[in-house]
């Protein structure tokens, strides 16, 4: 009797596959506009920073317009029409691998900002001193009173009264330009004492957004979602009163690496607090002594005139900001501007649709920061004392068209794209992540990834990678006690062939 034949295993023909699924395009980053969008010696110093630093300018641009917005903080808003007023707080996000020069030139725009600070703080600790030497004072003053009045009730005689020198007073407050970390309610602290705000900077961005996701049940989240937009909030303490702030404004202003970009883009809520940080990713420049460096006497002096700017008090005695107008060029230009923006929301979907929408906006605060630049390091005259032009609007939505909305293309990458191609380039990830080379729809659902955790995004995916020719459905038979027969793929092998 002959041998039975062995099987011929079965292996799929597979045409030309669409391979744009697999691979994420970046795209170049857009040239800076410095000088087009700077004053003169606020450009020069830029540049002369960057060099010195090793670094592309973008990021010590990206720096002085978030160190600028945060310094003047609610000295300052922008008002261009009537019931519609924002803070100058521009988030900015500096995007590249470590050796990027993120730090060098983030720690360049700080290092006057710290330069500024420094007197402040050691005048306030002087004060400091002083007030806890009348808190020892206030604390002897008030056991002596406590005799006196605890001998006259055991006589029946009312007790004196509490001597002025047994009240310590407040705590002097220390200032903070600059706070690196702190928890929701230590900000909000440091927040209600220093109601022009502050700047947090965080070396890196990525830990500190997804912290929020879990922290205080997102209360952490809605925090920083104000102090964005400089709304009054109530910060819940732990054992203590709630602390109302007026206006909470705090700058921000951090590095990130692109893989932890890719990582904050697919596991974050979308709430928009990310499409309010102004995306920075230039490419390297190349390695070189540098030729010239930034003067820091006009840094300082730059820091001075932004440190200078004070809040005006309201009719009540109350602290508020001084609003800075449109001019009515100014106004016709950001009406046009709108309609621009509208038009760009046509056809966009996901985080860069939410970033678009934040544009109008944007360009009102980046005009109004734009021109306090050019009073801090050209000596131009004070927002407070005129109205933003076409000029200044102008060159802001320059920056924001020519520059950051291509910026903001290349570093959103897939969360850029329509949501079925979104799903679909997850999927693809997926399947190279686990090394699948057959798969199920069930098997996808319960890994539960973002995007992907419902037949509702599963399905469109599937199709999309179908019609690309990266995976094909193949029929399954039904098992031994019947029932529906399961959704069976196979994987093409150039999904784990072709490098991303």
């Amino acid at each position: 009797m002959n041998a039975m034949p062995e099987p011929i295993p079965f292996k799929a023909q597979w045409p030309d596959a669409d391979l744009r699924l697999l691979r994420l395009d970046v795209p170049l980053p857009p040239p800076l506009p410095l000088a087009e969008v700077l004053s003169p010696r606020a450009a020069e110093w830029v540049a002369a920073t960057a060099e010195g630093a090793g670094a592309p300018p973008d990021y010590v641009l990206a720096a002085l317009l978030s160190v600028t917005g945060a310094t003047m903080g609610n000295a300052r808003w922008v008002s261009p029409w009537k019931g519609w007023a924002e803070p100058p707080n521009i988030w900015t996000m500096c995007i590249g691998n470590p050796s990027a020069g993120k730090s060098p030139a983030i720690d360049a725009v700080l290092a006057p900002l710290r330069r500024a600070e420094r007197p402040l703080r050691q005048e306030a600790e002087a004060e400091m001193v002083a007030w806890e030497k009348r808190v020892k004072l206030a604390k002897l003053a008030q056991e002596i009173w406590d005799k006196k009045a605890r001998a006259a009730l055991d006589k029946g005689n009312p007790p004196p009264p509490v001597p002025k020198e047994a009240d310590d007073g407040t705590a002097p407050h220390i200032p903070r330009l600059i706070v690196n970390d702190g928890t929701v309610e230590r900000l909000g602290v440091i927040a209600q004492a220093q109601p022009k705000g502050f700047l947090q900077m965080r070396d890196e961005l990525a830990g500190w957004l997804l912290a929020m996701e879990a922290r205080n049940g997102g209360s952490d989240r809605a925090f920083w979602l104000e102090a964005y937009g400089g709304r009054a909030f109530t910060v819940e303490r732990m054992g203590r009163a709630p602390l109302t702030v007026n206006r909470l404004t705090i700058g921000a202003l951090g590095g990130i690496q692109p893989d932890r970009l890719s990582e904050l883009l697919t596991k974050t809520s979308d709430d928009g607090l990310l499409a309010r940080f102004l995306p920075i990713w230039p490419g390297r420049v190349p390695v070189k002594q540098p030729e010239r460096f930034a003067s820091d006497e006009v840094a300082d002096a730059a820091m001075a005139r932004l440190t200078a700017m004070q809040m005006p008090l309201s009719d009540d005695g109350e602290p508020r900001p001084w609003f800075v107008g449109f001019d009515d060029a100014a106004r016709d230009m950001m009406n046009e501007w709108r309609q621009t923006c509208g038009e760009w929301e046509t056809g966009t979907e996901g985080l860069l649709l939410s970033f678009i929408g934040k544009l109008p906006g944007m360009a009102a605060r980046l005009a109004l920061v734009l021109a306090t630049i050019g009073h801090a390091f050209d000596g131009e005259m004070d927002p407070a004392q005129r109205q933003i032009t076409p000029a200044e609007f102008g060159r802001a939505c320059h920056f924001l068209e020519s520059y950051i909305l291509p910026m903001a293309r290349r570093a959103y990458g897939v969360a850029s794209v329509p949501k079925e191609e979104r799903s679909a380039r997850r999927l693809a990830s997926l399947l190279r992540e686990m090394g699948w080379q057959r798969f199920t729809a069930r098997e996808i659902r319960r890994m539960e990834r973002r995007g992907l955790a419902s037949m509702g995004e599963i399905n469109p995916a599937l199709s999309a990678l179908e019609e690309a020719d990266l995976i094909r459905a193949i029929a399954e038979p039904a098992g031994p006690s019947g029932g529906r027969p399961q959704r069976l793929f196979i994987v093409n092998p150039a999904v784990h062939e072709v490098q991303s």
